[in-house]
């Protein structure tokens, strides 16, 4: 009766806890789009838009209308949001914009290519609502337009210097896998198998079989290890690629490859998690240096919420005992150190020992994604239980 009971508790949490919190609080229905500063209570701190956490939200409750219910609340949300990405989230090049004023005027530009990944995956899912074509279409043409900018940053001002290692972000491998999962459906360009078997193929680059994790970057030369980035492990980093490249792994048929990603999910969980106060460490450095991040030590929301659904794949994959184990351990952790039952919703910091840093639920990075995404993959995996093929 274990898979019953964890998919009826991520089932109520996500829809009686979760989303009711954003439902109330983080809609802007007088000038547009979502409140993402928001504190326990869900009172506005900022009023601000941040255009990541602008399209996370508008796949959300995409996904939500498409796969829970057609609730037309839930799309009329979707819609809100649309209506403010694209009025406002754009310069006249095409380039998101990383904040907004609370009216959408531009506030700040990243030069990093991230806020256009979420915006891909928004329309995306968006189109699937019923909402047109044109949605699909425009998914697709900036999915194409990120990878672009991924390849050749300079493109967002972000030109390589002499003095600057030669390290290739982690990062960019679990955006493209995020993307190509969302349009892979759509078959409209041959070339996105052939992206997909790269993106696989550059994301396995950075496995460290030493320890059996993904590091954050590869490359750099023959001093990479000289560097804190050629040395740096971040435990949920590696555990959502690992989820990922399952679910693109099935999704190409590289099935050859599921026993090394598998060892890569055990390992970064293995070698990510605080034995002497539990949970995921945020930053390590594998050779026990001194670490940049200062916020290296705390425990965060989202590594929790991708371990958690990660293990539910690998338990409801295979069925060995060890994953259920896992599940477990990660459920206990992650409910009780950032459930809020309270106000709803999770929070986000803790210490290394536990103790709540921050009393917020959301802000420039932290909104409603990480959370409900896994929550939903979870309750829908474990329903579906071992003939799941993912989200």
């Amino acid at each position: 009766m274990i898979l019953p009971g964890l998919a009826a508790k991520y089932q109520a949490n996500l829809l009686d806890s979760v989303i009711p919190f954003w439902v109330r609080h983080s809609v802007d229905w007088e000038q547009g789009g979502y409140f993402t500063c928001l504190d326990r209570d869900g009172t506005v701190y900022d009023p601000r838009k941040y255009v990541w956490l602008q399209g996370r939200q508008i796949w959300m409750f995409s996904r939500l209308y498409n796969q829970v219910e057609q609730r037309p609340e839930w799309l009329e949300i979707a819609s809100h949001g649309m209506r403010f990405l694209l009025g406002n989230a754009r310069d006249a090049q095409g380039r998101y914009y990383f904040r907004l004023a609370r009216d959408g005027s531009p506030s700040f530009f990243q030069r990093k290519p991230y806020a256009a990944v979420f915006a891909v995956m928004a329309l995306a899912e968006y189109a699937r609502t019923g909402a047109g074509h044109e949605y699909r279409d425009a998914a697709v043409s900036l999915f194409w337009q990120v990878i672009e900018w991924i390849r050749r940053p300079a493109l967002l001002g972000r030109e390589a210097l002499p003095g600057q290692p030669s390290f290739q972000s982690l990062a960019d491998s679990i955006v493209v896998a995020k993307m190509a999962l969302e349009i892979a459906d759509f078959d409209l360009d041959s070339r996105i198998r052939p992206l997909m078997d790269a993106c696989l193929d550059e994301a396995l680059l950075h496995h460290e079989p030493e320890r059996e994790i993904l590091l954050e970057s590869r490359g750099g030369g023959p001093d990479a290890r000289l560097f804190p980035e050629g040395r740096l492990f971040n435990p949920g980093h590696s555990v959502e690629a690992a989820w990922l490249l399952w679910l693109l792994a099935e999704k190409t048929g590289r099935t050859q490859e599921l026993p090394k990603i598998e060892r890569i999910l055990e390992g970064s969980l293995n070698y990510g998690w605080d034995a002497e106060y539990g949970g995921l460490h945020y930053f390590m450095d594998i050779e026990n240096r001194p670490l940049l991040q200062l916020e290296a030590s705390m425990k965060l929301w989202w590594p929790h919420a991708e371990a958690l659904y990660a293990a539910v794949l690998a338990y409801c994959r295979t069925r060995e005992p060890r994953w259920l184990a896992w599940l477990e351990r990660i459920d206990e952790y992650s409910f009780r150190q950032f459930d809020d039952p309270g106000h709803g919703e999770w929070f986000g910091y803790r210490d290394r020992q536990g103790n709540l840093t921050h009393s917020l639920k959301g802000n420039h990075y932290k909104g409603c994604f990480h959370v409900p995404r896994a929550l939903l993959l979870a309750w829908k995996t474990l329903e579906a239980g071992v003939e799941s093929c993912g989200p």
